[in-house]
């Protein structure tokens, strides 16, 4: 790749309403102990999750109402947008930018529906220009954080110059379902979250990492691995096979490959920043990619305080991540729906 592209802020937004574990539980047995054969069980799912606590878009309360489709993404759109302009405006704020100095906007979210899109609905509020180029992208999922800084970095690198945005947003609590209980949506209850994260690239200027390269793997034959489901009540997790076995035994040949096109290894890499799908995925990766138990540390803090929140989650690692202080070459990789793992190069200032 020819003209390099800087990483020049990255900034997080936390939804509004923190949840506790211990309170998720505690609901979890009142909504889902009376009608799941051996809730209890399952019980351990919540405690080994590795989440302590995690913020949610709307108040507990609201989520133990029948909901239907129209109201879950009238909240979506409410919450989705709150939480863009805030992690988008702290990401220009510490790049020294305004809104109007941005030139391309691209948006990351798979949890709801916008039509008009987010970075529309947030354009007042922003101050960007009515030439911003507005770059959504929808059905990513996990892998968005990754997906969308490749992304990024392409269109800063193909337009020297231009400043572009990225804001992931994913309000992950709305699809928890009351309707039809399942170990999907006990799994979902105890893990996800609510959250934004933004950053800032172009192709002059300071920033604290330069995007090096990146890649894409998609395994052919495991659409059925992860994504939603839609009916009249609204969006439901699809978990149809267990993620911490596959992760094992396919990350790391794919992360091989992947690397392997910009004539790099795995051993090149100082520093993975992985998107933690849960705890069991956490050591998984672990495992796969020969690193010693408890290596993947900001991984665990962010899971601990967040939850996995999809798309965002990377991102929150990659602050916490620069702000301990990158190695030289870190790679940050994420998986999603496709079932396809997104990873991006990037080298510290």
């Amino acid at each position: 790749m020819t003209a390099s592209v800087r990483l020049q802020s990255v900034a997080t937004a936390e939804a509004p309403h923190e949840l506790r574990q211990s309170e998720a539980i505690a609901v979890a047995g009142d909504v889902f102990g009376p009608r799941v054969t051996d809730f209890d069980r399952m019980i351990p799912a919540f405690h080994n999750a590795g989440v302590r606590r995690r913020q949610l878009v709307m108040p507990m309360d609201w989520y133990l109402a029948p909901r239907d489709w129209p109201e879950r993404n009238a909240a979506f759109l409410s919450g989705a947008v709150d939480l863009f302009c805030r992690a988008a405006q702290d990401a220009l704020d510490e790049a020294e930018l305004r809104g109007a100095d941005i030139d391309i906007v691209v948006t990351v979210c798979s949890t709801g529906i916008a039509t008009p899109s987010l970075e529309a609905r947030a354009m007042d509020r922003m101050g960007f220009r009515t030439d911003v180029v507005r770059v959504p992208v929808f059905g990513v999922g996990c892998a968005g954080g990754a997906t969308g800084l490749a992304l990024a970095g392409r269109l800063a690198r193909s337009q020297p110059g231009a400043r572009v945005l990225l804001v992931c947003v994913e309000l992950c609590s709305l699809a928890f379902r009351l309707d039809q209980p399942s170990k999907t949506d006990l799994i979902s209850a105890a893990i996800f979250g609510d959250g934004a994260a933004a950053c800032v690239l172009a192709s002059d200027g300071e920033g604290f990492a330069t995007v090096t390269s990146h890649a894409e793997h998609t395994w052919p034959g495991t659409l059925d691995i992860m994504g939603w489901r839609a009916d009249p009540n609204g969006l439901g997790v699809v978990l149809a096979r267990a993620l911490p076995p596959f992760v094992r035994k396919e990350i790391r040949p794919a992360l091989e490959r992947m690397l392997g096109s910009q004539g790099l290894a795995p051993e090149d890499i100082d520093r993975f920043l992985c998107h933690p799908g849960g705890m069991k995925v956490i050591r998984a990766l672990e495992l796969a990619l020969g690193l010693e138990q408890g290596a993947l540390d900001h991984e665990r803090e962010v899971l601990a305080d967040h939850g996995n929140m999809s798309s965002p989650t990377v991102l929150f690692i990659l602050d916490r991540a620069r702000r301990a202080g990158l190695p030289r070459r870190s790679a940050l990789t994420a998986m999603g729906p496709g079932f396809t793992a997104s990873t991006v190069t990037l080298e510290a200032a």
